[in-house]
């Protein structure tokens, strides 16, 4: 099992209804941390990527909120490519997993949910530090 086994799409609860469905996410229930930030990409341009980092102690769950777009997860030893495209299903990524997104359909919005407050000391930008660190 490699680190990057420990991320995956959680279901989140759906209650559907002929006036509409409502999904509703609480930290430490339907996912495995506390929320203490949100935060959210719109109006990407066709053929932009975003993403291009990993972290070191931060848990996010990442959720297509609208359209859909491609996320490509890195653990230094294996690569696995997520297609978000409905509001009811987050990824959670969590600490030390290189993540790039690309492919995003116009219109497109990525709600992310996140266990720290924004802290710039916790990115990796360059991937050979993110590799070098993971020895």
């Amino acid at each position: 099992m490699t680190p990057i086994d420990n991320c995956k799409l959680i279901d989140l609860p759906k209650i559907g209804e002929p006036r509409g469905n409502l999904t509703f996410v609480e930290g430490g229930r339907h996912v495995p941390f506390e929320i203490k930030r949100v935060y959210y990409l719109y109006d990407v341009p066709g053929g932009a990527e975003r993403g291009g980092h990993a972290h070191k102690g931060l848990h996010q769950l990442i959720v297509a909120m609208s359209g859909s777009f491609d996320i490509v997860l890195d653990d230094g030893q294996s690569k696995k490519r997520f297609h978000l495209a409905r509001s009811y299903f987050g990824l959670y990524v969590c600490p030390m997993i290189w993540r790039e997104m690309d492919n995003f359909s116009s219109g497109a919005v990525c709600l992310v949910l996140a266990s720290n407050l924004y802290d710039e000391s916790d990115y990796y930008r360059d991937y050979d530090e993110f590799k070098r660190d993971l020895k």
